[in-house]
C-alpha cells in the first residue's frame, strides 16, 4: 500500500473511529433518557414483533451524535473547510431524528412520514456550494458507455423519490436485533471506499463517520438488544447515506442499486405480495426476508448474518463496477 493511500485512508478511519467510540458510550445515556420518557417498543403491541421484552428505542440520537462528532471533528482537527452540502444533510438528518423520536412516541400515519422525508429530500438539494457538490442525481451514466441521460428540472423529484425510497426502506428492514446497523456498517464502508477511488474526501470522512457510528451502536443493538434505533435512526442512516450516494461523481445508475440493494429488494418484495393479497401497502406484516428467514428455523443471529452476507457481496459488486468503470479524480 502506497503512502498516498495511506493518507487517503487516516482521515476516514479516524472519523470512523471517534464516531464509533461516541456511539458506544453515548448510546447508553441515551438508553436510559429513552426510558424515562416512556420511547419504548412493546412486543405485544402487534404479532409482527420478534422480541420479547420491552426495550428502549431512541437509539437514533446517539447515532446522529456520533455522526455529528466523526464528521465535523476530523474536519475541524484538519482545519478543513466544511462543504456547505454537508451542513445541509446534517440539517435534514437532524430533523428526521427528531421526528422519527416523536414517530416512535405517537405513531405518525404513514402519509404524513411519506410527506416529510419527501421535503427533506427536496430541501437538502437546495444546499450546496456549486453543482458537483450538490445532493442531486442530475443524470444518469451508464458504466461501460459514453451515455449520459441529464435529467433537467426532473433531477429535483427524482432525487427526492430516491432518497425517500432508500431511508424508508432501511426503516422498514429494521425488524430485527442489529439489522439495519448492520447493513449501514457495511454501506458506509462501501461508500467511504468508492468515495476515496473517486477523490471525494469530505464524502469518504462523512461515509467513514456513518459507518462508525452503526459499529458503536450495533455493540447495544446486537441480539438480544439493549435498545432499538427506531425510526429516528432508520431515517438517519438511510437518508445520510443516500444523500453521500449521489453527491459529485457518484451517480452511476446501478451503483446505489447495489450499495442498497438488500433494503431495496426487500421493499420490493413485500410490497409486491400486499398487492397481490389486496392488503394496503402500509400495512406493517411478518413479509420481510427476516421474517422468512426466521420462520425457516433459523435464530436472529443466523438470519441477520445471511442477511450481512448477501448485503456484503452486494457492496463488493458496486465497488467492483465503480473501481473498473467509474470516474478518477
Amino acid at each position: 500500500m502506497t503512502n498516498t493511500v495511506l493518507l487517503k485512508l487516516q482521515d476516514p478511519v479516524l472519523a470512523a473511529l471517534l464516531a464509533g467510540v461516541t456511539s458506544l458510550v453515548l448510546t447508553p445515556f441515551v438508553r436510559k433518557f429513552a426510558i424515562q420518557k416512556g420511547a419504548v417498543d412493546d412486543p405485544t403491541r402487534d404479532d409482527r414483533r420478534v422480541h420479547t421484552t420491552i426495550t428502549p428505542r431512541w437509539g437514533g440520537l446517539a447515532i446522529y451524535g456520533a455522526i455529528v462528532v466523526g464528521i465535523l471533528g476530523i474536519l475541524l482537527i484538519n482545519h478543513q473547510p466544511i462543504k456547505t452540502y454537508i451542513w445541509g444533510i446534517l440539517i435534514m438528518s437532524g430533523i428526521l431524528v427528531v421526528v422519527g423520536a416523536l414517530d416512535d412516541l405517537y405513531q405518525y400515519k404513514a402519509k404524513v412520514q411519506a410527506i416529510i422525508l419527501l421535503l427533506t429530500g427536496v430541501g437538502v438539494q437546495f444546499i450546496y456550494s456549486d453543482k458537483l457538490s450538490r445532493v442531486q442525481i442530475v443524470g444518469f451514466s451508464i458504466p461501460g458507455t459514453s451515455e449520459y441521460l441529464n435529467l433537467g428540472i426532473a433531477a429535483i423529484p427524482i432525487t427526492a423519490f430516491y432518497l425517500f425510497v432508500v431511508t424508508k426502506t432501511m426503516d422498514t428492514i429494521d425488524g430485527i436485533d442489529g439489522l439495519t446497523a448492520g447493513i449501514a456498517t457495511i454501506a458506509g464502508t462501501a461508500l467511504t471506499l468508492i468515495a476515496i477511488l473517486q477523490g471525494y474526501s469530505n464524502v469518504a470522512v462523512y461515509a467513514a463517520a456513518v459507518a462508525g457510528a452503526s459499529l458503536g451502536f450495533l455493540k447495544h443493538n446486537y441480539n438480544p438488544a439493549k435498545i432499538f434505533m427506531g425510526t429516528g435512526g432508520a431515517y438517519v442512516l438511510g437518508f445520510t447515506l443516500a444523500c453521500l450516494s449521489v453527491v459529485g461523481t457518484l451517480k452511476t445508475i446501478f451503483m446505489p442499486m447495489l450499495i442498497f440493494g438488500l433494503p431495496i429488494f426487500d421493499a420490493i418484495v413485500v410490497i409486491s405480495r400486499r398487492i397481490l393479497s389486496g392488503n394496503p401497502i402500509t400495512q406493517a406484516d411478518k413479509r420481510h426476508l427476516h421474517h422468512e428467514l426466521l420462520g425457516r428455523g433459523l435464530t436472529q443471529r443466523q438470519a441477520v448474518w445471511v442477511l450481512y452476507t448477501a448485503a456484503a457481496l452486494l457492496c463488493a459488486a458496486g465497488l467492483l463496477l465503480v473501481r473498473l468503470y467509474g470516474p478518477r479524480p
